[in-house]
């Protein structure tokens, strides 16, 4: 079955679309998950329908999460993370990971295609896929990414920004730190930058 064209979005576009969410209180909608607030950010986060663990390099930027949810409600914003992963296995992981910031599922929806961070097989097989803005090609079905979204008064849902690939290094603590020590992010010798990341409990000690 070959799906429908998918919409083409930009910064500041409104949603006519109509996306929802698994969530641990039920099917929800986008303007439900802003909680109350005005301003949400949603953490794409690699982890496909099939997968038991999310991705490591997304797991390294989620562990940041936690201690930045209380600050950022404050100032009316939302922090949530997003997969297509069902949403018991989205609950194992982070049980796992021992994170408490609210992730869902959207499974069953277009939201991860049309924001660029999924793609069908046969667009991987194609040899290019749209990804940070551009065609390229792509060997996972998976991609991370970070989009916001600010509700208005009348409840209208607008699109204000998304940003891909090593975009999202500014939201990774633990760079920061590394960039100030002699050796850095000491990444030279690896297959790809990120190779050295593990899932925090899975470090050799």
């Amino acid at each position: 079955i070959r799906r429908p064209p998918r919409a083409t979005l930009f910064p500041y576009t409104t949603l006519f679309r109509s996306y929802a969410f698994q969530t641990p209180d039920g099917r929800r909608g986008l303007k439900d998950v802003f909680d109350g607030r005005s301003q949400l950010i949603v953490v794409h986060f690699m982890m496909g329908p099939d997968w038991d663990e999310g991705c490591v390099s997304c797991s390294l930027m989620a562990d940041h999460y936690n201690p930045a949810v209380p600050h950022l409600n404050a100032r009316d914003v939302t922090l949530i993370a997003v997969s297509r992963a069902p949403l018991e296995r989205i609950a194992g992981f982070k049980a796992r990971m021992g994170w408490t910031f609210p992730w869902y599922s959207s499974e069953g929806s277009d939201f991860n295609f049309d924001f660029k961070v999924s793609f069908d097989q046969e667009e991987i097989d194609s040899g290019k896929v749209d990804y940070n803005y551009k065609r390229q090609s792509f060997s996972s079905t998976e991609a991370p990414g970070i989009s916001v979204f600010a509700k208005d008064a009348k409840g209208q849902v607008c699109h204000t920004y998304s940003t891909f690939g090593r975009g999202l290094d500014m939201f990774i603590g633990a760079y920061h730190f590394l960039d100030i020590v002699p050796k850095g992010r000491d990444e030279a010798g690896f297959d790809y930058s990120m190779a050295w990341v593990r899932h925090h409990d899975r470090y050799d000690t």
